[in-house]
């Protein structure tokens, strides 16, 4: 394991630098502004983890779909390399906590739909085998949703983003139903998948020793609306160990800004 968690090479090239400028949104509910992010001001370098920490329903997961371009900002700008995000792009992709495949469609056919729906299918078809691959999935190509197990559905999801060649992936609590084993083998691999995509990431979990595992920084957001409270930057190397004395020095120091601390 410890050879593929290697960091980045010069794939890092595929990445791309995010840049959030003053957002602040709101949805309408009964005729009223129901505020849910207050001025969020972040900047994400190019192959850059970044993990999002805050409380349920504090506006988290609408700020991926912000920065997936599904709706513009109330207010404020979100930019990709500089280039203003103003509706989806395949360069960004977007994963949920359900894997929401096709129920009628094989793995291969799940991870082609990308490919498929921008006309890519005939000349790319290889990139599924690669993706399958590099999700360990290559022996379930035929195999229907119904008969993976959760980690398995959930790697298959993340086949079908990474063969769309992503710079910038957008994770909305993408291990969040797992079970506990699952979901902790879930990240090394998820880990590793970034290490050699050299995509940068967004991340969007609540659990802490999740953040301080995999992401070069953790960023602690408020109750609704949300504004950025905290920032903390992550310098210790791949892999880590969460016996390690730092890791759980910070894994504490991160529940307690959450108002979360442990006895």
């Amino acid at each position: 394991m410890s050879a593929a968690l290697r960091q980045p090479t010069p794939a890092r090239r595929r990445s791309v630098a995010l840049d959030i400028r003053h957002v602040s949104h709101a949805f309408q509910i009964d005729g009223r502004p129901l505020p849910v992010l207050d001025d969020i001001d972040l900047q994400v370098a190019p192959g850059e983890f970044v993990a999002l920490l805050g409380p349920s329903g504090c506006g988290k997961s609408t700020l991926l779909r912000l920065v997936a371009g599904l709706e513009p900002p109330a207010a404020g700008s979100l930019l990709e390399d500089g280039v203003p995000i103003v509706k989806p792009d395949p360069s960004r992709i977007l994963v949920f906590q359900d894997p929401t495949l096709f129920p009628w469609r094989t793995v291969w056919k799940n991870v082609a739909v990308g490919l498929e729906a921008r006309g890519l299918l005939p000349a790319q078809r290889h990139r599924i085998a690669d993706a399958l691959a590099l999700v360990r999935l290559e022996g379930f190509a035929n195999a229907y949703p119904h008969q993976l197990s959760g980690g398995m559905a959930q790697r298959a999801a993340l086949a079908r983003a990474l063969v769309n060649d992503p710079h910038l992936l957008l994770l909305d609590e993408p291990l969040g139903k797992l079970d506990s084993l699952t979901r902790l083998a879930m990240q090394n691999e998820l880990l590793a998948l970034w290490q050699k995509g050299g995509f940068t990431a967004l991340l969007v979990t609540h659990d802490v020793e999740e953040a301080v595992l995999l992401a070069d920084r953790v960023i602690v957001l408020s109750d609704r609306p949300a504004r950025i409270v905290a920032e903390f930057r992550i310098d210790k190397p791949q892999p880590r160990r969460r016996d390690d004395p730092e890791f759980v020095r910070l894994r504490q120091t991160i529940l307690t800004r959450l108002g979360q601390a442990e006895p």
